[in-house]
C-alpha cells in the first residue's frame, strides 16, 4: 500500500493540517457575507455534519470586515473551528481578512496581475523578472499581516483563472498551472512564513491530478513540503459531482498524497461534508483495490470486482480505485462486477466513470460550480432547469458558472457557458467567447437553449 505523503504542518488557529494529521474536510458557505445571521447558521451546519474548516467568499473590505463578527457569533455559540476568507483581484481584502479569519486563500492568478482576458503578451526576460518584482511588492505586507495576526495561507490556484502572464509563456498546461503557484511559494519561502496550504484545481480532472503530481514534483525539488488541499472545482452536483470528485481526488489520495480536501458540490454545502468523509474512510480499501485492478489489467479492460453496503458507497469505491489508472491510460475500459446491483446499473456507472476521466463520453457534461457569496442567481433551480432541457444532447459540454470569477477559463473546456454577470444577470459564452451580455436571468436559459439549437442547425 502506498503510504501518505509527508509534508510540512501548517497550523491554522488550533488545527493542524499535514505531517501525520489526519485528513481534514471542509467545506465553503454560499450565504452573502454581509449577512451575519445566515452565515452564521449555514456556518453552523457545515460543522455539525463534520466539517473542520468553513471557507467565506470575501469580495471587498466590507465581506472581510464582517468576518470579524461572524467569528465571535460562532465562537459564542461554542463553535472555534477555523474560518477561511476567499479573496480574487484584490490584495487590500486580503490584508483585513487576514486581520479576523485564521486562513485567507488567495489566487495567483489575481491577486496582481489583472483578470484574464486571454490576451498573448510578450515578456522580455527582464520584463517578466520584473513582473515578479511587483507580486513580491505587493506580497510582503500581506505576508507581514498573517505573521503578526497568526494566520494562515492558502495559495490557491485554479486551471480557470491563470493570468495572461503565465498563459502567455507558459500555454493553458498543467506546467503554467504549477509555475503560477511556485511564484507564489518561493515569496513564502523567502520570507520565511510556513503556514501555508496549496491547492491546484481543475474542473478537468486529468488536468488536476496531472498538475498536482507535477507541483509535488516541483515541491520536492526546491525542498519543500507544504500540505496540499484538493478538489475538483466546479464538479457538478448529485451522482455526476460525487463521481467526478472521487475519481480526481481518489487517484491523489490512493497515491498518498493530501492532506486536506473539499468536495465542490453544486447542492447545499453542509452535502459536501459526508461525501468527502467518505472519501477518507475509503482510502485504504482503495489503494488496494487499485493495486489489485492495475495487476488485472486485460485487452485495454480494468475488471472491477465490488461489494458495498449502498449504492453511493460502491460508487465512490469504483471512482477511487480506478481514478487514477484511467486518467493515466493505463486502460479505456471499464466492467465493474458485484453480486448485490443489476448488470445495467453497473453498466452505467462505468460509463459514468469513463466520462469523469475524460475517456468516453455517453451523456451531456456539466461544469457547474458549487456556487458561493458571489453567485449572482439561483444555481440549484439553474442548474435543473438547464439540464431537463439539454440532457438529451450526448457529449455536449455546459458550464454553468455563479460568478467570473473562474468561469470563461473553466469553460474553455466547455461548448457553453452560462456564467452570472451582475445581479439577476447572465452572459453567454460559446467556448470562451461571450456572444450575448447582461441577459436578464428570466429570459438566459431560454436564449441559451436556442443558441444551441441554432449552433446545431448549422452542423
Amino acid at each position: 500500500m502506498n503510504t501518505r505523503r509527508i509534508s510540512t504542518v501548517a497550523h491554522v488557529g488550533p488545527l493542524a493540517i499535514g505531517g501525520d494529521n489526519p485528513i481534514r474536510v471542509q467545506s465553503m458557505a454560499t450565504t452573502d457575507t454581509n449577512d451575519t445571521e445566515g452565515s452564521v447558521a449555514q456556518a453552523k451546519r457545515i460543522i455539525d455534519a463534520g466539517g473542520e474548516l468553513v471557507r467565506f467568499t470575501t469580495q471587498g473590505t466590507r465581506e472581510a470586515e464582517n468576518m470579524k463578527n461572524i467569528s465571535a457569533r460562532l465562537k459564542a455559540d461554542g463553535y472555534q473551528t477555523p474560518l477561511v476568507a476567499d479573496v480574487h483581484f484584490t490584495a487590500h481584502t486580503a490584508e483585513v481578512a487576514a486581520q479576523y479569519c485564521e486562513k485567507v486563500r488567495i489566487n495567483p492568478g489575481n491577486y496582481v496581475d489583472p483578470g484574464r482576458t486571454f490576451k498573448h503578451l510578450e515578456y522580455t526576460d527582464e520584463e517578466y523578472a520584473a513582473e515578479l518584482k511587483k507580486i513580491e511588492a505587493r506580497l510582503i505586507p500581506f505576508i507581514n499581516i498573517c505573521k503578526e495576526h497568526h494566520t494562515a495561507v492558502r495559495i490557491g490556484v485554479n486551471h480557470g483563472s491563470l493570468s495572461d502572464r503565465i498563459m502567455s509563456r507558459y500555454g493553458d498546461t498543467p506546467a503554467g498551472i504549477v509555475e503560477s503557484c511556485m511564484e507564489f511559494l518561493r515569496i513564502f519561502r523567502r520570507e520565511q512564513f510556513a503556514d501555508v496550504v496549496i491547492s491546484i484545481k481543475a474542473s478537468n480532472t486529468v488536468v488536476m491530478v496531472q498538475s498536482v503530481r507535477l507541483l509535488v514534483q516541483a515541491m520536492d525539488a526546491e525542498d519543500m513540503h507544504y500540505p496540499l488541499h484538493l478538489g475538483v472545482t466546479e464538479a457538478g452536483e448529485g451522482e455526476d459531482g460525487r463521481i467526478k470528485s472521487a475519481v480526481g481526488i481518489g487517484a491523489l489520495l490512493t497515491e498518498g498524497i493530501g492532506d486536506t480536501i473539499r468536495v465542490s458540490l453544486s447542492e447545499e454545502p453542509e452535502c459536501e461534508i459526508p461525501v468527502a468523509r467518505k472519501l477518507v474512510e475509503l482510502i485504504p480499501e482503495c489503494t488496494l483495490l487499485r493495486q489489485e485492478a492495475e495487476v488485472g489489467i486485460h485487452d485495454d479492460t480494468i475488471t472491477l470486482a465490488l461489494d458495498a453496503p449502498d449504492w453511493e458507497t460502491l460508487q465512490m469505491k469504483a471512482s477511487m480505485a480506478v481514478g487514477a489508472l484511467l486518467i493515466d491510460r493505463k486502460a479505456t475500459k471499464l466492467e465493474i462486477c458485484s453480486e448485490r446491483f443489476p448488470h445495467s446499473d453497473l453498466v452505467t456507472l462505468a460509463d459514468a466513470i469513463l466520462q469523469a476521466a475524460r475517456i468516453k463520453f455517453t451523456k451531456t457534461e456539466y461544469i457547474s460550480c458549487p456556487g458561493c457569496g458571489r453567485t449572482l442567481y439561483n444555481l440549484q433551480e439553474t442548474i435543473a432547469r438547464i439540464k431537463a432541457a439539454t440532457s438529451h444532447l450526448v457529449g455536449l459540454k455546459i458550464g454553468i458558472m455563479g460568478c467570473i470569477v473562474n468561469g470563461p477559463g473553466e469553460m474553455a473546456d466547455a461548448d457553453y457557458g452560462y456564467v452570472g454577470a451582475g445581479r439577476g444577470r447572465i452572459s453567454l459564452y460559446r467556448q470562451k467567447v461571450c456572444v450575448e451580455k447582461n441577459i436578464p436571468e428570466e429570459e438566459a436559459v431560454d436564449k441559451l437553449l436556442a443558441l444551441i439549437a441554432e449552433d446545431r442547425k448549422q452542423q
